[in-house]
């Protein structure tokens, strides 16, 4: 006999209607109707309980789901309401929990308000029944039979048993004890969140979309030997003062699972476009967006780069260098703002203590600046402010070998040095051409012949500048490309192309200057 752990009762409101619709159920217009109940409901400004209709995709099936804490036998209900298509709700009609002893119990069901009760059963297994023996042949022959099919179908269990507790598809952001490791975020853990789908795969890990509550987030999943690129990271986000339109927002950290077969995420704003790499392989961009783009990005790196007093009761912000910067770490909002992320590799400069670890080559090899690429870079503030400098040098490469302001074709996507190393250099590839033969990626002659284009060419031209200190600051680039798309703004209508720009007259380059280090 199943005992239900605990339940809710919400009192139903009659409606304004009468009868007359009585034989009309929510079925039959495809709408399910769950229990509604939020903990948090003063600090989320929401209600406490009531009823929710799960208004989803009509080729998605929508399900109740409950969550609950259980304190010493005390039932805690946490969050009960609608939870998106997923097949371990499928064509249950109670809510169950089968987990063995989670902080935060869940379960899901199917039907109008499946949820109001819920149970933990972690062996739902029943008894064995046995039946009488059968005759010796009888018994032989069902052996031989069904021998093989039992081993297939344990077999077959065992491997989706072992993936289920891989990767849940569904959880909640809640903390498994672990003494080397710091405590989730607070408030992540009374929300569910549920995996989707893989976005993207890196050195450290591998990026999910996922569903927290009625937002999408992105959870950045690291393995246990990753731990100190997650931790990193983590402290990167958690700085004081870190928060600007253009860095990544941070929404918490997690540990998941124990010893061997734990996890590490860090869940973040999701951003549909995706990463700047990918948007570019499959558009090209007109004169205002690349000014869009590369300004929003210039001023991103120029915050990070910052030492930013202490205000409004937050802060100080030290400088921080992010020694990864590439297009692949740069997401797009919708409206094509850039956003910068991934910084298991940053260093912070904080004054009066050492930077941390600072090894010499570390990054990805493409967009190295020569001085890594020799292992010869001097480890003072500025210098780790200009590897990033380099880096954002062959960013704004990739966006000018992608805009349609000029006159003439558009070339499919390359990577910066594909045409030189192709798409899998080795680190002595990149040594022979960037340091030795000091290459770098082409400006095409109609780029040079496009008034606008030419400045931009000219200013990517002193960011990779083979003389690190000859390089230009983040502030310096997000200002000169505020002036080239003023001009053009003055000069004519912003179009496609502006071809009017070709014409133009070039405008007075902003001198550089970098960050002042805080002396405080």
């Amino acid at each position: 006999m199943e005992t239900p752990l605990g339940s809710i009762v919400v009192h139903h409101h009659d409606d304004d209607e009468g009868d007359d619709d009585e034989g009309l159920s929510h079925e039959d217009n495809n709408i399910l109707e769950c229990l509604y109940y939020n903990v948090n409901f003063e600090m989320e400004k929401t209600n406490q309980s009531g009823v929710e209709r799960c208004e989803g995709d009509q080729d998605k099936r929508s399900h109740c789901y409950a969550s609950w804490r259980n304190n010493s036998g005390s039932i805690e209900p946490v969050r009960k309401g609608c939870w998106l298509d997923d097949f371990n709700c499928y064509d249950r009609q109670e809510c169950v929990a089968t987990e063995e002893s989670p902080q935060v119990f869940f379960c899901c069901c199917e039907g109008n308000s499946c949820n109001e009760k819920f149970t933990h059963l972690p062996d739902a297994i029943g008894p064995l029944i046995k039946a009488p023996p059968p005759s010796a042949g009888v018994l032989n022959v069902m052996i031989y039979c069904f021998l093989p099919v039992t081993m297939l179908s344990v077999t077959l269990l065992t491997a989706v048993w072992m993936y289920r507790h891989r990767k849940p598809p569904y959880g909640h952001v809640d903390i498994t004890e672990d003494p080397g490791l710091a405590p989730a975020s607070p408030l992540l853990g009374l929300k569910p969140l549920q995996l989707l789908e893989v976005r993207a795969r890196g050195r450290f890990g591998c990026v999910w979309k996922a569903q927290m509550m009625k937002e999408h987030v992105a959870v950045k999943v690291f393995p246990i030997q990753n731990k100190e690129s997650w931790a990193n990271e983590r402290d990167v986000f958690t700085t004081p003062g870190m928060r600007h339109e253009n860095i990544l927002r941070f929404i918490g950290s997690e540990n998941r699972g124990s010893h061997l077969e734990a996890e590490l995420w860090l869940i973040t704003e999701f951003h549909e476009r995706g990463s700047l790499c990918d948007f570019l392989k499959g558009n090209v961009l007109s004169w205002s967006e690349l000014c869009h783009v590369s300004e929003s990005l210039a001023c991103g790196l120029s915050f990070l780069h910052e030492d930013v007093p202490q205000q409004r009761g937050e802060g100080p912000k030290p400088a921080i260098a992010h020694r990864d910067l590439k297009s692949k770490n740069i997401m797009l909002r919708l409206d094509l703002s850039a956003v910068i992320g991934d910084f298991g590799l940053s260093v912070r400069f904080e004054p009066g203590k050492p930077p941390g670890e600072t090894h010499c080559q570390v990054g990805t090899w493409r967009y190295m600046a020569p001085e890594v690429l020799e292992g010869a870079i001097n480890f003072q503030r500025d210098a780790f402010l200009r590897i990033d400098m380099y880096a954002m040098g062959l960013v704004l490469w990739e966006l000018v070998s992608r805009c349609k302001a000029a006159d003439g074709p558009v070339d499919e996507y390359m990577l910066p040095f594909e045409e030189d190393v192709g798409q899998h250099p080795s680190l002595e590839d990149l040594q022979e051409v960037v340091v030795h033969k000091k290459m770098r990626p082409v400006f095409k002659d109609l780029w040079l012949k496009h008034s606008g284009l030419s400045q931009v060419c000219e200013t990517v031209d002193e960011c990779w500048d083979h003389d690190a200190e000859a390089r230009l600051s983040a502030s310096c680039v997000e200002e000169r490309i505020s002036q080239v798309r003023r001009l053009a703004a003055t000069i004519a209508p912003l179009t496609s192309d502006l071809r009017a720009l070709s014409t133009a007259t070039p405008v007075p380059m902003v001198t550089n200057q970098m960050p002042k280090e805080s002396s405080s």
